[in-house]
């Protein structure tokens, strides 16, 4: 097969990523819409974790995470709907990408998922780590993108 096809199929296969990551983060933006009128919701999940949490999980939730509820129960929809926007049309998909990555490990360092076994089974975890990975690398060398 010639270098150039190769190229093509690398990415068309970023692209098909991208789309495919971009769905789902517009399903869980969906997931959230409730918090933009009730901030409560995100708050009594920060409320649940602490207790459970490592010790500086629980720092982080009670410093950072509960005081800024309001704000955050606000930033994550809205972020992650940008998020699945610039993916599917592949609006600065980079940067679009490398701010998700930050997202996604930031909801995982919240709920302490990095030190379960689970966390290497759940499809939020290292399969979406990945994607956004990839896409932060070589999302500009698929087709159909905005470049930045």
């Amino acid at each position: 097969m010639a270098k150039g096809a190769i190229a093509g199929n690398s990415g068309l296969a970023l692209r098909l990523l991208a789309l495919c990551v971009g769905v789902f983060f517009l399903a869980m933006a969906a997931n959230k819409i409730a918090w933009l009128t009730n901030s409560d919701l995100l708050l009594e999940r920060f409320q649940r974790w602490a207790p459970h949490a490592r010790p500086w999980v629980r720092w982080y939730l009670e410093r950072i995470a509960i005081p800024g509820a309001p704000v955050f129960a606000r930033v994550v929809p809205i972020a992650e709907f940008c998020t699945s926007l610039a993916l599917i049309i592949g609006f600065w998909p980079r940067l679009a990408a490398a701010l998700a990555l930050l997202m996604v490990l930031n909801f995982h360092f919240a709920t302490a998922s990095f030190w379960s076994a689970d966390f290497l089974r759940d499809g939020t975890g290292p399969p979406l780590l990945g994607a956004l990975l990839a896409l932060a690398i070589g999302g500009n060398r698929m087709p159909w993108v905005f470049r930045n």
